[in-house]
């Protein structure tokens, strides 16, 4: 009967005419029949089954099989012993050179016809040893899951005792070598299948014998920790982990991470390799273990490795937010990396590029996963913003993006920074960050941030780009008795000339610090800076007087000599003078009082109150950047401020008001005529400039630093509970009290006092209206007339005869902002410029201005941004659109400095001869060795350092390819399908890049 059947395969009858002649052979093997024939056939279905070059034969020779298994037991068990068994196992079957591959189907198909036999328990002793030996062979993926599917069938199979142990970790050690070579989308489900089988065979034995849990997860820990040059192990062993019961979570992480066997550079490899799991798309709590080893990591403050890992591996993570199958996982690791990445921007700023591109990508897909994956995004974006504020110019593409999603409340984003944190003690990240290669290419040097410190940096930024206040500071001589103006000093120099991206403050701090400050907790940089410079200056007044390198010109009359030589360093860079006068509306007697001032603290009008259209006596202009010739129309000016304070007759005209004027930009050439408010921008668009005109005024719905500067200067009524009390009356009188500037300061320093106090709340409250900031500014000095008569003479600074005041003009250059909404929290950074005369003496000594295309542009004058270590390009579009894209940043201290005119010649000459004769600043012996010594011992770190890392990251995981799936949805925009970046599918190439 076998020679009819293997003719009847063999032959070349059609399948249908073969199927009916092996029918009648298989009936017939239902008879009973003799042992040699049986034996016969079984020999022949078993070369078919393990040799057949068809599907057809082998399934011809396993029908065979299981007829005589069913029908012919005896015969069945004596053929299929244990010899035969293991000459299959050892030696396989077929010729030398093309063993079977079907061995292990052919042995499960077999096993089920011997249960019952004496000879059972001897076949399943030999394959608990057999199916050993296999896995410790490393068979491929399809084999390994053959055993798997044998070992599940026919549990007795499995090793026992010792052996159970060892072979989890053998096909542990199999499943971190399985690779897919294929990138079809079949055979890639296929080896998925494979990879779920043999998993699915480790939670089988795990079930009854949970002692072998840990031993195999140790040796899951073995291998993904190995720092060997090998290939990396594959990412199916996130099939192993998703098995592990979640109660065993805690003490696991606990041991691994107080382990001292493990080494950093291990533990570091193995966190890397866990987070390439998030793109294993049929695993479960993958998510959950990373996570918990993340923060078991935290818990043992293994900062630098999590630093390390995670500046290797979020845009990985990110990146696979694209791909439905595995988005939920990936935002949760992606969540928890963000949100703990607290000491540094570091790794929120690598993303930044690529949100916008993943945020359309997820809109265009419109499903249900990418619309919470969006909304989740969102909020881990604004609590990004919130935590690292100070990029506008960075993250306005960010903010546009999500624009149309929901905002967080404040105390949301708290809630989640306070949940994720690594640590709650900050200093101990102290010695993390900053993490800079090289000096920023703005050639700028940064301040690290020693703890909340950003309102001090913000301040020395400014006062360091405030050039001729760092010339002055810099040229100190050594000895010169004051310590803290000393500490300025070299805190100044490295600044200059440091090789360092950043430097710390500290000892600058320490020194300079408010004795009512609390240490560690946000501080109102206005605050600070009415210290510091009080301090600079009682220092120098009490007698520790600095070197004087800016000696006054020679040409000076003594009383102005001895004027300028009795001011200190601090008044004669910021120090102005402001008179007080008080008159009684009743007699009209008049007293006064002159003071001096270092900044000018600007109120809020009341909402209900329109500065601009208010008779303010000495109203402030607001110009564009281009040369100021002097007016040449008295009505400019005024001579007596009270004729403004009486309130016009119904039948009398206004009196004209001199205003803190708003000039537009004009094409060179135009008079710059002033541009009253309701004129700007009318025909604006026509001129390129035009932008820059438009951002110098401000909005009639908002207010501008000149309607704060008008509201100051503007009278006040005494009245009331505030009665004057005049002396010539001798009792309490109305009254009116109204502030003039009697001196404008080389540096004018604006607050606006964006701060009160809520009795309801019992808490500061911050004002975020939008103040729009005049680049350039117009201020009027009040001068006595014998100074008018002199001015008026040379036909300078904007004064006429009879005139009471002079026009003083001001260039913007530095911008403190606040971004938060209380000045106990938030953050501090600032904009700077380099504000410098055009020549020499600034203005032509002969009186003649020159015309406008001979100076600068304002705007052309390149500005940065400060944020504690971080420095970077900027632009004043950038300044004053800050608070248009961030509402809580606004602007808070503002620094102009005054260009060159009658009052200001004598210190401009004095420091443009200091300029001329030294250049720039020299520095003591012991200052230049201290920076030379420093930036010697910063390339020694950045060498020991990269030695270092290199040594520790050499064998981190390396995902080179993550950033193409970003690049695939922008190119391909025609896949779908579920595995794709779109909703649904994808093509196998894109399923292949995601897994593997």
């Amino acid at each position: 009967m076998d020679k009819i059947l293997e003719a009847v395969v063999m032959s070349s009858y059609p399948n249908n005419v073969k199927q009916g002649l092996v029918r009648r052979v298989i009936e017939a093997a239902k008879q009973p029949m003799d042992s040699e024939q049986c034996w016969s056939m079984l020999e022949l279905s078993t070369k078919l089954y393990l040799t057949g070059d068809t599907k057809y034969k082998r399934e011809i020779g396993k029908e065979v099989l299981e007829v005589y298994g069913h029908y012919h037991p005896e015969e069945f068990e004596e053929f299929f012993n244990v010899r035969f068994l293991l000459s299959l196992l050892q030696e396989g079957y077929g010729p030398l050179g093309k063993r079977s591959h079907y061995v292990l189907d052919y042995i499960q198909l077999g096993l089920q016809f011997v249960l019952e036999s004496p000879s059972a328990n001897s076949i399943f002793s030999l394959l608990r040893i057999e199916v050993l030996r296999k896995v410790c062979e490393r068979p491929s993926p399809k084999q390994c899951a053959k055993i798997c599917k044998l070992l599940t069938q026919h549990p007795q199979c499995i090793p026992t005792g010792k052996h159970q142990l060892l072979f989890c970790q053998q096909l542990i050690r199999c499943i971190g070598q399985f690779q897919c070579v294929s990138e079809g989308e079949e055979e890639i489900m296929e080896f998925l299948e494979q990879v779920n089988k043999v998993s699915g065979l480790l939670q089988r034995i795990w079930r009854t014998q949970t002692s072998a849990i840990l031993p195999s997860l140790k040796e899951l820990f073995t291998i993904i920790s190995s720092t060997e040059e090998q290939e990396a192990p594959s990412n199916a062993l996130a099939s192993v982990v998703q098995f592990v019961p979640l109660e065993l979570m805690d003490g696991v992480i606990r041991n691994l991470t107080n382990d001292d066997s493990i080494t950093d550079v291990q533990m570091m490899m193995a966190i890397g390799r866990m987070i390439d799991w998030v793109s294993w798309p049929l695993g479960k709590n993958i998510d959950k273990w990373i996570i918990a080893l993340l923060k078991g990591l935290a818990a043992v403050k293994k900062f630098s490795i999590l630093i390390e890992v995670t500046l290797s591996k979020i845009e990985k993570v990110f990146s696979k937010l694209l791909y439905p199958i595995v988005r939920e996982g990936a935002l949760s690791v992606l969540q928890y990396m963000l949100l703990s990445f607290q000491h540094s921007h570091e790794a929120f700023h690598l993303l930044l590029p690529h949100i916008p591109r993943l945020v359309a990508s997820l809109k265009k897909e419109d499903s249900n996963s990418a619309t919470s994956s969006l909304e989740q995004l969102a909020e881990l974006i604004h609590c990004m913003f919130f935590r690292f504020s100070g990029f506008p110019d960075l993250y306005e593409p960010v903010l546009e993006a999500v624009k149309a999603l929901p905002i967080p409340n404040e105390d949301r984003i708290k809630h989640l920074l306070g949940q994720n944190a690594w640590t709650s003690q900050k200093n101990e990240l102290a010695s993390f960050y900053p993490r800079l290669a090289s000096k920023s290419e703005t050639g700028k040097i940064g301040l690290i941030n020693l703890g909340n410190t950003c309102y001090m940096n913000s301040i020395i930024q400014s006062l360091f780009m405030a050039s001729d206040f760092r010339h002055s500071v810099l040229n100190l001589t050594e000895g010169n008795s004051q310590p803290l103006m000393t500490k300025l000093q070299w805190l100044f120099a490295f600044l200059e000339h440091s090789q360092r991206p950043a430097i710390s403050p500290e000892s600058f701090l320490s020194a300079s610090w408010p004795p009512w400050f609390t240490p560690g907790a946000q501080q109102d940089c206005s605050e600070y800076l009415k210290y510091l410079l009080d301090r600079l200056h009682e220092e120098e007044k009490t007698g520790k007087r600095i070197y004087q390198k800016l000696k006054e010109s020679s040409l000076m009359s003594q009383a102005v000599e001895h004027h300028y030589l009795n001011k200190t360093l601090i008044e004669k860079m910021f120090g102005g003078k402001m008179m007080t006068k008080i008159r009684c509306l009743k007699c009209l007697n008049v007293s006064s009082r002159e003071e001096a001032f270092t900044d000018l603290s600007l109120a809020f009008p009341p909402s209900d109150r329109n500065v601009r259209g208010s008779t303010s006596i000495l109203p402030v202009e607001e110009i564009g950047p281009q040369f100021i010739e002097p007016p040449e129309n008295a009505g400019q000016l005024m001579g007596s401020p009270w004729i403004q304070r009486k309130a016009p007759m119904a039948s009398d005209h206004a009196a004209p008001s001199v205003s803190v004027e708003t000039l537009g930009f004009q094409e060179a050439g135009e008079a710059a005529n002033p541009i009253r408010d309701n004129d700007v921008g009318v025909d604006a668009a026509k001129d390129p400039l035009s932008t820059f005109g438009e951002q110098a005024c401000a909005p009639k719905d908002s207010r501008s630093v000149p309607d704060l500067i008008n509201y100051f200067l503007s009278p006040e009524r005494l009245t009331a509970e505030n009665k004057y009390h005049c002396e010539k009356c001798a009792s309490l009188q109305d009254a009116e009290k109204v502030a003039e500037l009697t001196e404008g300061p080389h540096y004018l320093i604006l607050t606006l006092l964006r701060f009160s106090f809520d009795p309801r709340t019992m808490k500061r409250k911050k004002i975020l209206d939008n103040v729009s900031i005049p680049v350039v500014l117009k201020l009027p000095i009040l001068v006595a007339p014998e100074e008018t008569e002199e001015v008026c003479q040379h036909g300078k600074d904007g004064s006429v005869p009879g005139s009471g005041f002079m026009t003083v003009v001001y260039d913007l250059c530095s911008v403190v902002v606040h971004s938060g909404i209380s000045s106990e929290s938030g953050h501090y950074y600032c904009y700077s410029r380099e504000c410098t005369d055009t020549g020499p003496h600034g203005q032509p000594r002969d009186g003649m201005p020159k015309p406008a295309s001979d100076k600068q542009l304002d705007f052309e004058i390149q500005w940065y941004l400060f944020n504690d270590t971080r420095v970077s390009f900027s632009s004043f579009e950038s300044v004053s659109n800050v608070t248009s894209f961030f509402p809580k940043d606004t602007a808070y201290v503002l620094f102009y400095r005054q260009r060159p005119g009658r009052q200001s010649c004598l210190l401009h000459e004095a420091l443009a001869e200091a300029g001329r004769l030294h250049g720039e600043p020299s520095l003591h012996k012991d200052l230049m060795e201290a920076i030379s010594k420093d930036n010697i011992l910063f390339l020694q770190e950045q060498e020991k350092e990269a030695r270092n890392r290199a040594a520790y990251i050499s064998a981190l995981p390396k995902s080179p390819l993550w950033w193409r799936d970003l690049d695939r949805d922008k190119d391909d925009d025609s896949s779908s399908g579920g595995c794709s970046p779109a909703a649904g599918g994808g093509g196998s190439g894109s399923f292949h890049g995601l897994v593997f």
